[in-house]
């Protein structure tokens, strides 16, 4: 059974992976906070008393679950706002209704980002992840683990596994590869 001062240490710790995990699959700021908070707040209530060696897959599974409700919520909410903003502005006697006047978006926001460079990013995003997902097997699972997890050799090992050196030898093929394929592509990071 986990102790309080365990527990806190755990979330202290999964802390910022956890975030920089919500923030590549939301791809929002703010969100992926709200995830993270949210499976923080689940795992401390309902598995508070697990052993400690438990909590970190019960924490990766719930933080999963929190992201895939997450958009469910969002496909939702989104069916919603668009049939009811169809209903308001049909409806609206004064023909100078603007929506974009009522939902300015702030400056330095995404919302306030060119649609051009929000379309150049998310081009240069999905170029990334078609690239990723053409890695194997084992170097796409080490170099996800190692990059975007934030996890260090040996827990990516554990979790693999495999040895620290073929965890070692997967990630730089991994980084080689996506390089070259990016590079071809004309993408240079």
């Amino acid at each position: 059974m986990a102790t309080s001062k365990e527990l806190s240490n755990f979330l202290e710790g999964v802390e910022r992976r956890a975030y920089k995990h919500a923030v590549y699959m939301v791809r929002n700021d703010e969100s992926a906070l709200d995830i993270v908070q949210d499976a923080m707040i689940k795992l401390s209530e309902k598995y508070g008393d697990k052993p400690a060696d438990e909590l970190p897959l019960l924490f990766q599974r719930i933080l999963q679950n929190t992201i895939l409700d997450f958009f469910r919520r969002e496909k939702v909410r989104n069916n919603w706002v668009s049939l009811f903003s169809n209903i308001s502005t049909n409806n609206q006697d004064d023909d100078n209704f603007d929506l974009l006047e009522i939902h300015a978006a702030e400056e330095g926001s995404e919302a306030a980002e060119s649609t051009e460079k929000k379309l150049e990013r998310e081009q240069v995003l999905n170029i990334i992840d078609d690239q990723i997902k053409k890695l194997p097997t084992r170097q796409r699972e080490a170099f996800l683990m190692r990059y975007w997890e934030d996890m260090d050799v040996a827990e990516t090992a554990i979790a693999m596994g495999c040895s620290e050196g073929s965890v070692k030898t997967h990630c730089s093929r991994a980084t080689h590869a996506l390089a070259a394929s990016l590079k071809a592509i004309g993408i240079h990071l």
